[in-house]
């Protein structure tokens, strides 16, 4: 007999099986869940070697899969020194003031955002002064070495605009004087009564340009930032129990590299699906067929990899835009993106694109409904419906794209903080009280079969949030219940945090319940979401997470 080599007892596991059996104790052996019981049974099965994790009551549930998750963001956050908590600019300028005594002349200081994350809501009128500080503020401080304060990725926040500031030696090396004209015409340099660039750059756009253009001198992520930022965020996962991410939005080759070494090196805690953000560079038809040619070895049919690093499918964009065009000439630099800024095509060269994945078996990946035409068009040629092509960030779907949606096959995942939590008031001024159901349909969809993954898009990385989202359904403005008829259960907002992710990724028979046989992804929890209090499902987090059979988090024995 086999003894396991983990077992956890006295505890509650939800299984999320089919028949949502709840058990005592989970029994582990090697990667893999080996029995799920009562106590007293399975602590027979126990030998000498094995050890003995006591859940005293605690809820175990399968690990969490975060179908779109920019988990390799959350380490880049510390990266630079924070100026959360400031109340005034004196509280901004004692931030930094520090930070340039300890720098040697000339060396370039660079902070995060102004406001408090993770939205980074109500800035400047969180400073007492209700501005932002300029560089003559700056200057008091730092006359001699470069400050620049970065902007918000505006995704953070979903309000505009977005603003970075710049001290007077910072625009002084990058060249920024009154005679600079903005990349591009949705940057405004704010001048002050004399004419000069008082160090404020506003862009009305929610991804940074001006970090990769009029400021594309201060430093930025390194390799090395990317792959220490990696390993902080696996960390920030696994705390909060998810042991399987998406990265649906895909990924530019910077970012694929750094999981290619951290897998190469077993670091990785998470298990990580990647797909391919493509660079098409000029677009023309050679390039984008060579393309194609060159990424398909890796990311035709089921992709390759194992179950820790998987590459597979490609992410499409339409509407080529002239603040990309501007990002693009960063590249292979992407900053926070990390996915390519040259990855839209105008819309009848992306159906050729997509005919010719098709063609070639690749997975195709889009946001919002947008593409479903064109994922129709495919397939009256080359049939999709049992290729799992994905629609993300759904926000509003209407009884006949759901229809449709539910013909061709396609899997969803959410965006929850955003459509729900964020503008779900909005969208509900937006389309009135007779279509309010209509706003991320998660029950209508289930009524359709159609299968729903939840996803945080990391604001903030926890996926207890969307679960929340999803049973709860509250706007953050005021604070009321958003189509309420649209509700999942618990059990159901669960599966789409665990089983429905592993759908996305093929691998429904390998994770998303506890059951003999499957990986043993566990998160052993704060809190019970089938029971607590409906407000308190969005702070659980996880006492322990255990992948692959390894314990990757024990709150109780944090790591040193």
């Amino acid at each position: 007999m086999i003894r396991p080599d983990l077992v956890l007892y006295g505890g509650n596991v939800v299984t999320l099986d089919p028949a949502l059996h709840t058990a005592e104790a989970v029994a582990i052996t090697g990667d893999r869940i080996a029995e799920v019981g009562a106590s007293r049974d399975i602590r027979r099965l126990a030998g000498a070697d094995t050890r003995l994790v006591d859940l005293a009551g605690r809820t175990v549930v399968p690990g969490l899969v975060d179908a779109h998750a920019h988990m390799d963001r959350e380490g880049l956050k510390r990266r630079y020194p924070s100026l959360a908590g400031a109340r005034s600019i004196d509280d901004v300028l004692q931030r930094i003031e520090p930070l340039v005594k300890a720098a040697a002349p000339g060396d370039w200081i660079v902070t995060m955002p102004l406001g408090d994350p993770p939205y980074y809501l109500d800035v400047p009128a969180n400073l007492r002064e209700k501005r932002f500080p300029t560089r003559r503020d700056l200057d008091r401080v730092s006359p001699r070495n470069p400050v620049y304060i970065r902007s918000i990725w505006g995704y953070w926040r979903h309000t505009l605009p977005l603003v970075s500031i710049a001290n007077g030696e910072a625009l002084r090396i990058a060249g920024v004087t009154r005679q600079t004209v903005p990349p591009w015409d949705g940057i405004q340099i704010e001048r002050d009564s004399s004419g000069e660039p008082s160090g404020i750059f506003v862009e009305q756009t929610y991804i940074p340009v001006v970090e990769l253009s009029l400021m594309a001198v201060a430093p930025r992520f390194t390799h090395q930032d990317r792959a220490q930022g990696l390993r902080e965020s696996m960390k920030i996962y696994n705390a909060v129990g998810t042991t399987s991410i998406v990265e649906g939005h895909g990924v530019a080759d910077e970012v694929m590299r750094v999981y290619d070494e951290a897998a190469g090196r077993g670091e990785l805690t998470v298990r990580a699906y990647l797909t391919v953000s493509p660079s098409w560079g000029a677009a023309d038809p050679a390039t984008i067929e060579a393309r194609l040619a060159a990424w398909k070895p890796r990311i035709a049919g089921r992709g390759s990899g194992d179950a820790f690093l998987r590459v597979a499918g490609l992410v499409a964009e339409t509407n080529p835009t002239a603040d990309g065009a501007v990002r693009a000439r960063s590249m292979p630099y992407t900053g926070w993106a990390g996915f390519s800024y040259d990855a839209a095509l105008p819309r009848e060269q992306l159906r050729a694109v997509l005919l010719a994945a098709a063609r070639e078996d690749i997975r195709v990946l889009s946001m919002g409904p947008g593409l479903l035409g064109l994922y129709e068009d495919v397939n009256r040629l080359v049939p999709i419906r049992d290729r799992r092509w994905v629609i993300e960030h759904i926000g509003i779907l209407t009884a006949d794209e759901i229809g449709r949606i539910r013909d061709l096959g396609i899997v969803l995942t959410t965006h929850t903080n955003r459509y729900l939590y964020k503008e779900g008031d909005l969208f509900r001024m937006q389309v009135g009280p007779a279509a309010e159901d209509t706003i991320v349909p998660l029950r209508r969809l289930k009524a359709a079969g159609v299968h729903v993954a939840l996803a945080t898009d990391n604001v903030p990385p926890s996926l207890f949030l969307p679960v929340w989202q999803a049973v709860a359904r509250v706007g953050r403005i005021t604070n009321r219940v958003i189509a309420p008829a649209q509700r999942l259960s618990r059990a159901d907002a669960l599966r789409a945090a665990t089983l429905e992710g592993a759908y996305l990724t093929f691998e429904e028979d390998q994770k998303g319940s506890i059951v003999p046989g499957k990986l043993a992804d566990l998160a052993v929890l704060s809190d019970d979401p089938m029971t607590c209090a409906e407000v308190r499902i969005r702070e659980i987090t996880a006492d322990m997470t255990i992948v692959g059979g390894r314990i990757v988090h024990d709150r109780a024995r944090p790591a040193g």
